[in-house]
């Protein structure tokens, strides 16, 4: 017995020793595997990543000369070789004046390209020849699962060149956005996001963009694990569109929605668009698609009720405008309806957008 507890503290003493080892390993050549790809991201990305400040102009009641206040900042992301920068919406929104940084530390202002506040997403340009522009790699958020590695840079609370570590949290959320639309399909994360991320990158472990930061779930105000990315695959459909046409090219259908839509939705006891009229020349109306009509006696008497366009079904007035952005003008989808108790069915080619 004696020998065995001697065999026992004899194996403790020697292998405590080794413990030690990292006091003989030269910490600056010593990098975990993990540790070695988020250096080689943020070198990789971070020259893509910029600095944006949002002023507006005031005028006191002392003086009749406005000035500037800065409002707010947020991040961003070269996009193009030619100066192109998207950022968020509500990073940009109501602001005299844009200033966009660069890593370097150098500033320039910025002019609005095009803007999608139902996405949040808003493209800018910066008009310096002499700078060599670093555009984002792009990824692919079709790709992400929950678990994988992202990274998110930007410049929290003013922060530059902030780099956090996370992992996609959950797929497929819902956000509003400020126009009260809903962003669909968007990532969850756990790597901090905090205000000053607005509009920066999220990437994967190749350094590919896969998201752009946009929201937080916090009642602080500060991260709390559960931050939000609008997927780069809505990205890279709407980013083209506001850069040709300055807003986003969605498509038609040739009648105008019920406003209030809940309060009738629910007085009618229904589901689906409720048409209140059908334009004038429109497909729509060609076909004999109906709006709301008052009856003899003066009382209002539904028309069509959109319940399914192009095999997807629709509840709300969201569901429509998520299905119409998904088509462009000249396609035909079969619009699916409701009116005194019969189910219609039309084929409608769809209209480019009114340009006012």
């Amino acid at each position: 017995m004696k020998t065995l507890q001697h065999l026992i503290i004899g194996l403790v003493v020697i292998t405590i020793p080794n413990f030690g080892f990292s006091q003989e390993i030269d910490y600056t050549q010593f990098k975990t595997s993990d540790e070695e790809n988020n250096i080689d991201i943020f070198k990789l990305a971070s020259p893509s990543v910029v600095h944006i400040t949002n002023s507006r102009l005031v005028r006191s009641f002392t003086s009749l000369n406005p000035q500037e206040v800065p409002q707010g900042t947020g991040t961003g992301f070269v996009w193009s070789e030619d100066g192109l920068i998207v950022t968020n919406f509500h990073v940009v929104q109501q602001a005299n004046r844009v200033t966009v940084t660069l890593q370097d530390g150098s500033s320039y202002e910025a002019i609005p390209v095009g803007l999608d506040p139902d996405k949040d997403l808003a493209v800018l340009r910066i008009d310096a020849p002499e700078v060599n522009f670093v555009p984002v790699n792009l990824g692919d958020s079709s790709l992400l699962e929950v678990g994988r590695k992202v990274i998110a840079i930007g410049n929290p609370f003013g922060l530059d060149n902030t780099m956090t570590v996370g992992v996609v949290s959950a797929l497929g959320r819902e956000i509003d956005s400020i126009s009260r639309r809903k962003i669909r399909d968007v990532i969850q994360t756990d790597a901090a996001i905090n205000p000053g991320n607005s509009g920066g990158p999220l990437l994967n472990s190749l350094g590919q963009l896969v998201g752009v930061n946009t929201a937080i779930y916090s009642p602080s105000g500060a991260s709390s694990g559960i931050g939000f990315a609008i997927p780069v695959n809505t990205v890279k459909r709407i980013v083209p569109e506001l850069i040709a046409y300055g807003r986003v090219q969605t498509p038609i259908l040739g009648i105008t929605p019920i406003p209030q839509p809940d309060y009738y939705r629910q007085l009618w006891g229904i589901e689906g668009v409720i048409v209140l009229d059908v334009i004038e020349g429109s497909n729509p109306q060609r076909l004999g698609m109906r709006g709301l009509q008052r009856a003899q006696r003066g009382q209002i008497q539904l028309g069509d009720v959109i319940v399914e366009i192009a095999g997807q079904a629709v509840g709300d007035e969201d569901d429509f405008a998520n299905i119409m952005e998904q088509h462009k003008p000249g396609d035909v989808v079969t619009v699916k309806t409701l009116r005194d108790n019969r189910r219609l069915e039309y084929d409608i080619q769809l209209q480019a957008p009114i340009t006012r």
